[in-house]
């Protein structure tokens, strides 16, 4: 009988071995490659959150406080090199031609991760906009109030001299200072202007939220202000914004009946909920859009304090009857769909401005938009 090293006859079995418990006993090296592997994919992951962190903190504070930036840049360095050991490791595991496929999968999920993190954190852990540099419109003055949860608002009042009276929010990441032209027209035409400083932005206290997810407090906050004014009819006050600025005046409209009107200029949307329109625009693309940015949205909300907002299509529905101007850039395709998406409501207008960028609808037509959105405003404020 041929004998084995060890002068066992080949075939047997080590003393006190079952043939099962041989039979799937692994290698040490393949336990070893597993915990390789394991650790690789760990490391792949938390190299691509803390990229995106850093990123997502770091490239926003460039211009504001540059060891903030340093530093959180320097941590997404840190998550790259993660990411590249990480899927070194798993091509070392990986056997043959194994190896490209697993370094292009582990590449691309990190990119993929990267781009889903890095806009949530921009957008719920944003720097403060420093107040820019404007004179305020004429004849007004520098004002405060708290919002219900404690913070308080900057901003610019000019006096009422018909009784009605506008709240102006600004958008992401600007100031009141962005809207001293739209606050001028206004109160030309008689109307008390109150220009907002949203919280973190400006002046005003707080932590900022760039998809304008504290806007019912904020713009809330405003419109109780005008109602303790003695220049302005409680009956008589409106909501103007411009892109972040607009989708918070109609989330506000939706829940406030002290808002008689509203209008909005480049809204698009804050939330995943409201980009329907992406499908119905740009088809296959635009529904795998939609899918990603349900993944930005949770990952905003689980990094911002804020809650998401109800979709604007509800809100504009919960408005009615009061009525909605809606204002499109005519070169910016998305305001377009948007308002598209949102005018299935009666309450709904959409003035479109030839010509016009995002937010840019004053300067592309002085005239028009002083006729357009006065004219609205005086037809819904008497």
């Amino acid at each position: 009988m041929p004998m084995t090293e060890g002068g066992r006859a080949a075939g047997t079995l080590a003393p006190g071995t079952s043939g099962a418990r041989q039979r799937w006993r692994r290698p040490r090296s393949w336990r070893r490659r597993r915990w390789q592997a394991a650790l690789g994919v760990l490391a792949v992951v938390l190299g691509t959150v803390l990229a995106a962190v850093g990123l997502g903190i770091g490239l926003p504070r460039l211009g504001v406080g540059i060891v903030g930036a340093v530093l959180a840049l320097s941590v997404a360095v840190v998550g790259v090199v993660l990411v590249v050991a990480g899927t070194l490791a798993l091509v070392r595991v990986s056997r043959g031609w194994w190896r490209v496929p697993v370094a292009l999968v582990a590449a691309a999920a990190s990119l993929l991760g990267v781009y889903l993190l890095t806009t949530p954190v921009i957008a719920s852990v944003p720097p403060r906009s420093a107040a820019e540099t404007a004179a305020p419109p004429a004849g007004a003055e520098e004002v405060f109030f708290r919002t219900a949860d404690g913070v308080r608002l900057a901003a610019w009042y000019v006096p009422s001299g018909t009784g009605a009276a506008v709240v102006l929010m600004h958008g992401s990441g600007s100031s009141r200072a962005a809207v001293v032209d739209h606050a001028e027209v206004l109160a030309g035409a008689g109307y008390g202007v109150l220009a907002v400083d949203a919280r973190g932005h400006g002046e005003s206290s707080g932590r900022g939220m760039r998809w304008g997810w504290f806007g019912d407090a904020d713009v809330g906050a405003a419109v109780t202000y005008l109602t303790g004014r003695d220049d302005v009819d409680p009956a008589r006050i409106a909501a103007v914004g411009l892109s972040m600025g607009g989708e918070e005046v109609i989330g506000a409209a939706a829940g406030d009946e002290r808002i008689r009107a509203v209008v909005a200029e480049g809204v698009t949307g804050r939330s995943a909920a409201d980009l329907g329109w992406l499908s119905e625009g740009y088809g296959w693309r635009g529904s795998l859009q939609e899918a990603l940015e349900v993944v930005r949205t949770a990952a905003a909300d689980l990094l911002s304090p804020a809650d998401p907002p109800p979709p604007l299509r509800d809100a504009v529905a919960e408005t009615a009857p009061r009525p909605v101007l809606l204002v499109v850039a005519g070169t910016v395709e998305e305001e377009a769909l948007a308002a598209a998406d949102l005018a299935d409501h009666g309450v709904v207008t959409v003035w479109t401005v030839d010509g016009a960028d995002h937010m840019g609808g004053l300067g592309a037509d002085p005239d028009g938009w002083t006729t357009t959105v006065v004219g609205f405003l005086d037809a819904n404020t008497r």
